[in-house]
């Protein structure tokens, strides 16, 4: 037995508590486990002081990287950025963005023509109404109204009735002829 204890023993006795530190001083005279204390000692004092040396060490080379970065321009959003965007071309270089991409152009194209079928079907439609007879019977009159109210309005333009009042005379005039109408069981041309 050494006497120095590997990071793995010292975990797997930490679970144990002091009964491990018991077994590894037991069968020793009371000089003995002194000595192995000691030697634990200097061994604790020995890695401590390395890890101050490490950390010294790292926090010199931390300031030293800082500077050469500040002296070339790099800076930490530039750092970030960098890796955001090595990031998102590793996604887009990827077999799963790849697939999707190309599901997602796919379902645009087929929405694309579905909604140019139902554009082009219904100004079809709005065609086939505007050349119906009970369109055109509906335009004659909202233009005849319209040219009355627009006559009334002009010839008596140094009288006091209004706009509205004439507009109500011609609604009365056009109300005397009947419109069309349309069965409800026949659909549209």
């Amino acid at each position: 037995m050494s006497g120095i204890q590997t990071a793995e023993e010292a975990m797997a006795g930490a679970g144990a508590g002091d009964a491990h530190i018991v077994d590894e001083l037991a069968g020793l005279t009371p000089e003995q486990a002194e000595q192995l204390k000691a030697e634990w000692s200097r061994e604790l004092a020995r890695v401590e002081d390395e890890i101050a040396t490490l950390r010294t060490v790292l926090q010199s080379k931390i300031r030293q990287s800082s500077e050469l970065k500040r002296k070339l321009g790099i800076t930490v959003w530039k750092e970030i950025t960098e890796d955001v965007n090595q990031g998102l071309k590793n996604v887009k270089e990827s077999q799963v963005y790849q697939k999707t991409e190309s599901v997602i152009k796919s379902t645009a194209e087929k929405t694309t023509s579905i909604l140019g079928g139902l554009t082009a079907g219904v100004t079809h439609k709005i065609g086939q109404m505007r050349n119906s007879d009970s369109f055109r019977s509906i335009e004659e009159r909202v233009g005849f109204a319209y040219e009355n109210v627009k006559g009334k309005v002009s010839s008596r333009s140094n009288s006091t009735q209004s706009f509205d009042e004439a507009l109500r005379d011609a609604s009365r005039s056009a109300s005397g002829a009947t419109s069309p109408t349309i069965p409800e069981n026949k659909a549209l041309p």
